[in-house]
């Protein structure tokens, strides 16, 4: 575990029980192999690994109790003991609501209806997973941060890239200045000129793409707040974030690429923003969206058709 992931969790309080799971698939990329079969032995069967002690818990995933100790306190847990109290919550509300038996796994025969069904699900899973993992203070932060902010950039390339245009759209109907870049070098000169009072966005589901992570740390030393849309808290681009905003990790298939999961994920993110700002600047927010809802109101009226 890395002294960035424990300065990341360290003071948060310990996730409701119907939060772990999400935490799981969230924090398991960033874990070693060894602290990733505990939290999936816990994720797969909080019941039965509620009922073991540290020293059987690590017997059956084949550690030992200092890791499955570390893995509870990576989750969020004091220790072990608060950790197998919230499996056994867990295991109670399985109990007594169980989710529908239906995966994302989706086969290239599937009639077009489980499509529909399977894909729904894993979409709601990814929207509860983002929402119960989403640090509100953090959100709280940016929103502020976006509110006052004099000029804003936002960077994101290939489905971020659509998502940072989504932010962009948003924040320019309510009366701010913002600008999407998937351009690399358009991000970077644009970067050079950003400074105190102004905000950087960066969006990137891995944490790690160069061509997001270069223009968020040119605006972080120019002195802009900045700001991390990821689902990697540990990831390269939090180095030079200011507020991180953490997104769900789904599991990726073959027909259904990370970039669909991701993106889902990130749109929840950048609407909580969005209303958040609105919230903030009502007064001058509902007049501009007002005025751009009646610049457009012509294109949206049918045209009657010459006789």
């Amino acid at each position: 575990m890395t002294q960035e992931v424990k300065e990341t969790f360290a003071g948060e309080a310990p996730p409701a029980p119907a939060a772990l799971a999400a935490k799981v698939r969230t924090l398991a990329p960033s874990m070693t192999r060894s602290m990733q079969r505990v939290a999936e032995a816990v994720a797969a069967d909080p019941a039965g690994c509620a009922s073991l002690t540290v020293t059987g818990l690590a017997e059956l995933t084949g550690t030992s109790e200092a890791t499955v100790v570390r893995t509870a306190r990576l989750l969020g847990y004091p220790g072990y003991r608060d950790l197998r109290l919230a499996l056994a919550g867990l295991a109670a509300q399985q109990q007594s609501g169980r989710a529908p038996a239906v995966t994302a796994d989706i086969a290239v025969d599937d009639p077009i209806a489980d499509v529909v069904a399977k894909l729904a699900y894993d979409e709601q899973q990814t929207l509860a997973d983002t929402a119960a993992g989403l640090d509100t203070v953090q959100l709280g932060a940016a929103v502020a941060a976006l509110a006052t902010a004099r000029r804003v950039d936002i960077y994101g390339v290939g489905a971020s890239g659509l998502v940072a245009q989504d932010l962009a759209q948003k924040l320019l109907r309510i009366g701010l200045i913002a600008h999407p870049h998937s351009d690399p070098h358009l991000a970077v000169t644009n970067a050079v000129q950003l400074r105190a009072k102004d905000v950087a966005v960066a969006i990137t589901h891995s944490g790690s793409t160069g061509d997001v992570i270069e223009p968020l740390r040119v605006a972080f030393e120019r002195g802009a707040t900045t700001i991390a849309v990821t689902g990697r808290p540990d990831g390269p681009v939090t180095q030079y974030a200011d507020h991180i905003l953490t997104t769900s990790t789904a599991r990726e298939s073959e027909l259904r690429p990370a970039a669909m999961s991701s993106r889902t994920s990130q749109l929840l993110v950048v609407d909580c923003l969005f209303v958040g700002v609105a919230q903030r600047t009502y007064e001058t927010a509902a007049p501009a969206l007002a005025a751009s809802y009646e610049a457009l109101a012509h294109r949206h009226t049918p045209r009657r058709r010459a006789r």
